[in-house]
């Protein structure tokens, strides 16, 4: 009986460990996917230029394409915001008064 436990808790730890573990054929399609995945990623130095202009929606929008980012918000002082990181989002930080101070992914 303890034998017959033994095999099964042995059995459901290599299932669960199987499980986890990633095959040798995908770690070499890695570098392709990320490649792919690439496209529509955040690069904040492409929306510098909109350091000290207004936050108005066609500066986002122009921010939004000179950076690649799929996404753009603008983020004033005391606004609500969720704190995920997401690589194909700019954030625009403006003041009280409405003028970008800072430019950042995520």
């Amino acid at each position: 009986m303890f034998r017959t436990r033994a095999s099964l808790v042995s059995l459901l730890a290599v299932a669960v460990l199987a499980g986890c573990s990633t095959g040798g054929g995908s770690a070499s399609k890695a570098p392709e996917a990320a490649a792919s995945s690439s496209d529509g990623r955040c690069d904040a130095a492409g929306a510098a230029f909109a350091v000290g202009k207004p936050a108005s929606p066609a500066v986002l929008e122009q921010a939004r394409k000179a950076s690649g980012a799929q996404i753009a918000r603008v983020l004033k002082p005391h606004d609500v915001m969720t704190l995920e990181y997401r690589s194909e989002r700019l954030n625009l930080n403006a003041d009280d008064k409405g003028v970008v101070t800072r430019v950042n992914c995520g």
